[in-house]
């Protein structure tokens, strides 16, 4: 069995750093990344405004940070950490996740092993990438109120203020996951708001986005917020996040400061960025817009066609084009389910670099000048071979309802704030245009269930490396032959 890479090229004006597929799977030693340039804008195609700059703006960026996925689970070699043992191979964990083939397809780009607190040095690091690519802060998901997830919400609240006291962390309590009382809930906000890089409003509020705040009522939000102010003398702004921001959600706005929502995650589903935002601001709230890169789930079947980097920009022209006040990009490090803009071994720094020029626009009302040549190769990894057996991965990963249709462009238009899908050229003009067909499709367990096509210019055949791939069968096994 091999990998297989859906890929593509974004220009915009040196190469962002890519793993190989064999180090993801375990198959090869993955060697430690190198250490990223000391002035991080010097990789970019633009010059970053410096950090001072860019915070001047009221507009704020935030990552969603996923406590279960730090730069290292065991402080080991990359080649024999728990990522490479346990996540990233389907025997991993007592074959827990062979019937996918792996918890995951990424992981955070490998670190040396380190001495001391190497928890906190590497949380730090974290923090340094975040604030050099030009972010404010984190949204850390609460999955727990204790345990080791909660251990590491408090180590990241104190790495904050040793690294920049002025990267703010936004508590984000998860309902999905948490079970418990206003009380309860009062108490362990108290514990973090302590920490000087809780964010906080100019007036001194602690802000608490709770994620799936309507898996509880407004009463019981306010029953939460009035035990913070009365019993540890807190007071706070809270900006709900819905799973869907649907009218009905209107009722929290009476005690919220801003609203927000999880959003979609493929191109064609940003329709709703401008309404949202204007509701919100029709009630007098803040909006945090949701910008996303992909979503692919192995282990829950599932993927959004994110057309490569089609559906990070689309939801960043979305943000900008809709007067969102503040941005989450969602997420920075769940790589279970690929939603990542961290840099990987897989991304390198593609996402993160690609997410900087439009987090300019979005705080300075003015797009960078390009002024050094940039290639971004992005691809989703996947398992292929000339035939499938069901042993490497017996559960198909399949497109989620109303996902992008892959081949489809979509565009988003900032004075009609609607998205316009285009079809692929006619045969007859990409023969005029000498480019050739190219099927990337991966026909394998995980792969798309419709095949995908990329065009190579210059009127050149694909690289022999590139053979032309011809499905050659519609069942669930999908085999392929290969023509060159």
């Amino acid at each position: 069995m091999v990998p297989a890479l859906v890929l593509g090229v974004l220009l915009l004006g040196a190469w962002a750093g890519i793993g190989t597929a064999d180090a993801l799977r375990g198959g090869a030693p993955a060697q430690p990344a190198a250490a990223p340039p000391e002035a991080y804008s010097t990789a970019l195609p633009f010059d970053l405004p410096a950090t001072a700059e860019l915070r001047r703006s009221p507009k704020l960026v935030f990552a969603h940070y996923f406590t279960p996925y730090p730069l290292s689970l065991d402080n080991e070699p990359a080649a024999q950490d728990y990522y490479s043992r346990n996540y990233l191979t389907p025997d991993g964990e007592k074959g827990r996740h062979r019937a996918y083939g792996g918890l995951l397809r990424d992981r955070p780009l490998p670190t040396t092993p380190g001495t001391g607190n190497w928890e906190l040095a590497h949380l730090r690091q974290e923090i340094r990438t975040a604030r050099d690519a030009g972010l404010d802060g984190f949204t850390l998901d609460l999955l727990s109120l204790a345990g080791r997830n909660w251990d590491r919400a408090e180590l990241l609240m104190r790495a904050a203020q040793e690294e920049d006291p002025d990267f703010r962390i936004q508590l984000m309590p998860d309902m999905t996951s948490l079970t418990t009382t206003p009380a309860a809930l009062a108490d362990s906000l108290a514990q973090l708001a302590r920490h000087p890089s809780a964010h906080r409003l100019p007036d001194g509020r602690l802000v608490v986005s709770p994620f799936k705040a309507e898996e509880k009522e407004p009463a019981w939000w306010q029953r939460m917020m009035g035990d913070l102010e009365t019993r540890h003398g807190i007071r706070t702004a809270l900006v709900p996040l819905f799973l869907d921001f649907t009218p009905e959600r209107e009722r929290y706005a009476a005690i919220s400061h801003g609203l927000s929502e999880w959003g979609a995650r493929s191109a064609n589903r940003q329709d709703g960025a401008t309404a949202d935002a204007a509701t919100a601001h029709r009630l007098g709230k803040i909006w945090m817009q949701p910008v996303s890169v992909q979503d692919a789930r192995p282990n829950q079947g599932i993927f959004d066609e994110a057309g490569n980097t089609e559906t990070l920009r689309a939801a960043w022209e979305a943000a900008i084009g809709s007067g969102a006040d503040w941005v989450q990009l969602t997420t920075w490090n769940d790589y279970s389910e690929g939603t990542h803009f961290a840099p990987s071994l897989h991304n390198g720094y593609a996402y993160l670099d690609l997410s900087s020029y439009y987090l300019t626009r979005f705080k300075t009302g003015a797009w960078p000048r390009i002024v050094r040549d940039t290639l971004y190769l992005t691809s989703r990894v996947q398992f292929v071979d000339d035939t499938a057996p069901t042993t490497l991965q017996p559960r198909v990963t399949e497109p989620r309802p109303g996902t992008a249709t892959p081949g489809t462009r979509w565009r988003y238009s900032a004075s009609s704030r609607r998205r316009r899908a285009s079809a692929p050229r006619p045969a007859a003009r990409r023969a005029a245009t000498g480019l050739r067909p190219v099927c990337t499709r991966a026909c394998c367990r995980c792969a798309p269930a419709t095949a995908r096509r990329r065009w190579y210019g210059a009127g050149r055949a694909p690289p022999r490396s590139r053979a032309a791939t011809r499905c050659a069968g519609r069942s669930r096994s999908r085999t392929c032959s290969t023509t060159r």
